[in-house]
C-alpha cells in the first residue's frame, strides 16, 4: 500500500495541494510543506486513538458513514466555488477529536517550520482533514476493514511500515500523552533548533519533512 506521503506526490495529491492552497489563499509550496508534516501526525494520532476498542469503533463508524471517500469523487466541485463552511466545520471537529488538547501546539510547531502563522495552518488543516478522512474511508472500503486490528493496520500501512524508529518517535513526541504542554516547546526546539546531531531528530526531519 502506498504511504500517505506518496499520495501527496501523486496526481490526486497535487490536486488536493493546489485546491487547499487556492481555498485558503496560502502559497502552494507552504501548503505542501504543512500537509507533508501534518498528515503523518494526524494519522499517528488516529492510530493511537484506534488502539482502544471504542476509538477503533468510532473511527470505523465515521469511515463507513460520512467519510466513506465520496468527497474524493468531486474535488473539482469541492474546490471550484471555494470550500463551503460545512466542510471546514467538519474539518474543525475532526481535528479537535483527533488531536484534542494538542491541536494548538501541533499547529504552532508546523507553522513555525513551514513559515506560516498557526491560524493559516489551522485553515489548511480544516480543509485537508475531511479529505484525509475520505482517503482513509476509501482505503478502508477497498480493503474490507471491519476490525480494530484492520483499522490500526491500515493506518500503520499508510504511515509507512519502513519509517525509521526516529520518525515514529518524533510523531510520538509531538503527540506526547501527558498533556503538560511542555512537549510542544521541546518539539519546537528540536524541529527548529536543528542542534541535534545528524543522527537525531535534526537529521530525520529532513526525511520526514524534507522535499
Amino acid at each position: 500500500m502506498a504511504g500517505i506521503l506518496d499520495l501527496l506526490n501523486s496526481d490526486l495529491g497535487k490536486t488536493i495541494i493546489s485546491g487547499v492552497s487556492g481555498s485558503t489563499g496560502t502559497d502552494q509550496n507552504k501548503t505542501s510543506s504543512v500537509l507533508t508534516m501534518a498528515l503523518p501526525v494526524l494519522m499517528k494520532a488516529m492510530e493511537r486513538n484506534a488502539s482502544t476498542p471504542e476509538g477503533a469503533q468510532g473511527l470505523m463508524g465515521a469511515l463507513s458513514g460520512k467519510h466513506n471517500g465520496s468527497i474524493l469523487d468531486n474535488l473539482g466541485g469541492l474546490f471550484g466555488g471555494g470550500v463551503d463552511e460545512e466542510v471546514k466545520n467538519d474539518g474543525s471537529k475532526i481535528l479537535s477529536h483527533v488531536l484534542g488538547n494538542k491541536q494548538q501546539g501541533v499547529e504552532q510547531v508546523i507553522g513555525q517550520k513551514a513559515g506560516l502563522d498557526s491560524s493559516s495552518v489551522a485553515s489548511i488543516l480544516q480543509v485537508a482533514a475531511p479529505i484525509l478522512m475520505g482517503v482513509l474511508g476509501k482505503q478502508a472500503s477497498q480493503n474490507n476493514v471491519n476490525s480494530q486490528s484492520g483499522i490500526t493496520g491500515l493506518l500503520g500501512g499508510l504511515l509507512g511500515g519502513n519509517d525509521t524508529a526516529n520518525e515514529q518517535s518524533f510523531l510520538e513526541k509531538i503527540l506526547d500523552a501527558d498533556g503538560d504542554g511542555s512537549v510542544i516547546d521541546d518539539v519546537a526546539g528540536m524541529v527548529l533548533g536543528g542542534s541535534k546531531s545528524s543522527g537525531g531528530l535534526g537529521g530525520l526531519l529532513g526525511g520526514l519533512f524534507g522535499k
